[in-house]
């Protein structure tokens, strides 16, 4: 019985190594194009903490400042200029890390 658990085991092992090393490898192209994006905006020198708060808004700036799309909607425009504000304020020692990230936090319903 134990032979056979330990058999069992080895095998996930390595059916799961080519899985993780494919999952690292996305993660660090991900990363990398994350960090051009914030770059392109002239705040690839935030914190981690921060990016992870407006990945999703930087994102979607840089798409339409690229032209692939354009964006009427009001409340993307308020949301924009949220980031935009906190991003500024915390650069500009106005507020603390704690502050813009807290102000920017998606909170779920």
């Amino acid at each position: 019985m134990n032979t056979a658990i330990k058999t069992s085991r080895q095998q996930s092992k390595v059916n799961l190594e080519p899985v993780l090393q494919k999952v690292i490898r996305q993660a660090k192209r991900e990363h990398k194009e994350l960090q051009q994006m914030f770059e392109l905006m002239g705040w690839g020198d935030l914190p981690d903490a921060l990016k992870m708060e407006i990945k999703d808004d930087v994102a979607a700036m840089v798409d339409e400042l690229q032209g692939q799309y354009s964006s009427c909607d009001p409340h993307v425009e308020r949301r924009r200029q949220r980031v935009v504000y906190w991003v500024n304020s915390f650069k500009d020692d106005i507020c603390s890390l704690k502050t813009a990230v807290d102000a920017l936090r998606i909170r779920s319903l």
